[in-house]
């Protein structure tokens, strides 16, 4: 019997030598994934890692702002030890709060901007990471990726644009024998037709004053070129006080003098929709504004949109412009701040929130025109301004959304101020300039 014990005893010991020396934990491990998930979870990488948060700051309300959350759901599924935390914000606080916290040191991961000076600007300041081996850059419409690349390095990506066009009434154009002008010339002769019958030529609300810009930076390119605000902006050759700026000025005080616009166009709120109003009574013809126009139409008069029609602004007899340029903005671009202590992960991000299903959303559920190249529109209006993007050859961004903050805001006092009479387009200019020489040459 005592025998027995011990050979029992032995017979035991040997076996958990055994085990103890026999398959790793990876095989029981794995045998436990298996058992709790189904294998499906098996192999994705994701199991057991650190757990990180990313953070996202961005501007989109309705339609847009659930296409960002939707991008969020997606890349937090694929990253399931990611967890995105989401700051949606009021437009104009969102511009100094994110400078703020640049300038702080604790920025989101991942924000919105506009491109251009204004991302720019973070760029320059060695505050924005180089995503250019990260992203695919033929997957993106060409002019709207150039807003967020500088020195060939691809520093955000878009994911909308807008086009500027001037909206007019066809109905109007047709009773009055008017057609689409081909020249500023053409456009002349449409505002004398129209004021001499008793109809406001353009719809106009500039106590915003962004309103108003339209008409000066398409003056303003179709006389100077493409590159005029480019060498003003990057100090390398013609300057905001250039003759073509003055000129510019000087043809839209011509405009007002012929009573293209409404009286006290100054005091008029477009956020209260005063100009729209001037379309849907008819007692205006024209408006020169962005696509998300179509949008106010379909929810304000939705009757009115059977009369809207669109046409490019017109070429100016000896300037350096073409009517295929066009004024428009890129909104929203993604960029990954330097500080953010996962680059890799926010990239990915950015790449979800720039994704061809995130653009298709917003292109089909909010009317805005997709900076991602595949998207198959619903909207036939919209198609149709994708192709006028896709056929222009150069796009003059929003100086207010380009320009540092504080000379973008005397370029739009100084064009509010033509608009009103007040100044000479070359006391305007000389503002401007002197401004651009004080923020963009420190």
């Amino acid at each position: 019997m005592f025998k027995k014990k011990i050979l029992w005893f032995m017979l035991v010991f040997i076996l958990l030598v055994l085990e103890a020396c026999g398959p790793t934990d990876s095989m029981s491990n794995e045998d436990s994934i298996d058992e709790t998930n189904g294998g499906e979870e098996a192999g994705d990488g994701n199991e057991g890692g650190e757990q990180v948060t990313l953070t996202l700051w961005h501007i989109e309300t309705g339609p847009s702002g659930e296409a960002i959350e939707a991008a969020v759901s997606r890349f937090e599924k694929k990253h399931p030890n990611v967890t995105v935390e989401v700051s949606q914000q009021e437009n104009d606080p969102y511009k100094s709060q994110l400078s703020v916290a640049m300038g702080g040191g604790n920025p989101p991961d991942v924000f919105h901007s506009w491109g251009g000076g204004w991302l720019k600007q973070f760029v320059d300041s060695d505050q924005v990471v180089d995503i250019t081996n990260s992203v695919d850059a033929s997957l993106y419409n060409e002019a709207a990726l150039s807003v967020s690349t500088f020195d060939s390095k691809i520093y955000g990506v878009p994911v909308s644009m807008d086009v500027v066009p001037v909206f007019y009434n066809k109905h109007i154009f047709e009773e009055y024998g008017l057609e689409e002008p081909e020249t500023y010339e053409d456009l002349l002769k449409i505002v004398k037709t129209l004021v001499e019958n008793g109809i406001t030529p353009f719809a106009l609300a500039n106590q915003t004053k962004w309103t108003g810009s339209f008409y000066l930076m398409y003056l303003a390119e179709r006389i100077g070129g493409p590159e005029l605000f480019n060498e003003a902006f990057e100090r390398s050759g013609r300057t905001f006080d250039d003759e073509a700026y003055v000129e510019a000025g000087s043809k839209l005080q011509d405009l007002v003098e012929m009573g293209a616009f409404p009286e006290g166009v100054n005091g008029m709120n477009y956020d209260t929709g005063q100009s729209r109003q001037m379309l849907y009574t008819e007692s205006a013809a024209m408006m020169t504004m962005g696509g998300w126009l179509v949008n106010n139409v379909r929810e304000e008069m939705p009757e009115f949109e059977e009369k809207l029609g669109f046409f490019l602004f017109p070429s100016v007899d000896g300037g350096k412009g073409a009517k295929n340029h066009v004024v428009g903005g890129v909104s929203p671009v993604f960029s990954v701040a330097k500080q953010a202590e996962h680059p890799e992960l926010a990239a990915e991000l950015v790449k979800e929130l720039a994704s061809l299903k995130t653009a298709t959303e917003m292109s089909n559920n909010a009317g805005s025109i997709s900076a991602v190249k595949g998207v198959e529109y619903d909207d036939p209006y919209i198609q149709e301004m994708s192709e006028v993007l896709e056929n222009s050859k150069a796009m003059q961004t929003y100086y207010d959304q380009t320009l540092p903050p504080e000379l973008a805001q005397v370029h739009l006092d100084t064009t509010q101020a033509l608009f009103g009479l007040s100044m000479t387009p070359k006391e305007a200019m000389a503002e401007v300039e002197a401004k651009a020489q004080e923020i963009l040459e420190e």
